[in-house]
């Protein structure tokens, strides 16, 4: 069991998993990123962030600390030329780690390594968006309704008056109109009604085949929901 133990040992002992992480950090100020696991590339976070941060202070003590993790005089440099000057203004959060796909093989988690003021992409700024105030179509409207009102005190107030004479009569109209149509429709499907009448004494009922019989019990207002050819007949002929 692993209690206590927060360090990730990543299969190695501690000295050949100082020397990798050495080499990770060098590779990692040389080349600005790398591709390697997550579990490594979470590791080389840890190891490579206390480095960087001592870079800020460009001395012979810290040059000296960050030499003694690095053991590379050229990466040693570099950190404190060319890095230092693009992190000068950050408090922490160097570098970051991105999650790619999953290795061919063995079928590793991968993930890239950065050096976070180094990717263009992401340093990009969109350019600001103009801001559209609604100040100017408030102002213009009460324009609008100025010349309205005097184009309305123009006409003179007899035409005024017819309309408000016609508008009642207009009215009952569109009260009368639906009611009027509802006893239309009745009184026309009675008509309809008493003209399909059909003499049921001529007709052989049992020569026809269901779908006649069904429309004749229809038009006797007869259910025929669920019921066969006999019953229909037999309902038809009750309702004589």
């Amino acid at each position: 069991m692993r209690h206590g133990k927060k360090i990730n040992h990543l299969g190695r002992k501690s000295a050949h998993r100082k020397a990798m992480l050495m080499n990770m950090a060098n590779s990692l100020i040389e080349h600005k990123r790398l591709e390697t696991t997550t579990a490594k590339a979470k590791a080389l976070q840890r190891f490579v962030e206390p480095i960087i941060n001592k870079a800020k202070t460009d001395s012979t003590h810290s040059r000296r600390m960050a030499f003694r993790y690095l053991k590379n005089k050229y990466a040693v440099d570099t950190l404190f030329t060319e890095v230092a000057n693009k992190i000068g203004d950050r408090n922490g959060g160097f570098t970051r780690v991105i999650k790619t796909t999953f290795r061919a093989g063995d079928n590793a988690d991968m993930a890239i390594i950065e050096l976070v003021d180094y990717n263009e992409n992401l340093l990009k700024t969109e350019a600001p968006k103009k801001k559209r105030s609604r100040r100017s179509k408030s102002t213009a409207k009460p324009a609008a309704t100025e010349t309205t009102e005097e184009v309305v005190e123009t006409p003179a107030e007899e035409p005024k008056a017819e309309a408000a004479t016609e508008a009642p009569a207009v009215e009952e109209k569109a009260e009368e109109t639906p009611e009027a149509k509802a006893e239309d429709k009745k009184e026309e499907s009675k008509e309809d009604n008493s003209e399909e009448g059909i003499d049921i004494s001529d007709i052989d009922l049992e020569a026809q085949d269901k779908k006649t019989l069904v429309e004749i019990a229809n038009s006797l207002e007869i259910k025929t929901k669920g019921l066969n050819a006999k019953q229909i007949i037999e309902k038809i002929k009750a309702s004589k």
